[in-house]
């Protein structure tokens, strides 16, 4: 694996973190955000091809 599939698959796995951790909080403006940062890396992992398993999302 590459450092840029890597990194991408890390950033995601960290942003679905964030993402459970904001609902568990009841931070709804939280939620949105890592929503769409998490949308913005799978449309990226897409765009390269990127495998991306199932997620909390």
């Amino acid at each position: 694996m590459d450092a840029f599939t890597a990194g991408l698959l890390q950033r995601i796995k960290a942003t679905e973190t964030d993402l459970t951790r904001a609902r568990d909080e009841g931070d709804d403006f939280a939620v949105q955000v890592e929503l769409g940062e998490l949308d913005d890396l799978r449309r990226l992992a897409a765009e390269h091809g990127v495998e991306v398993g199932m997620s909390a999302a």
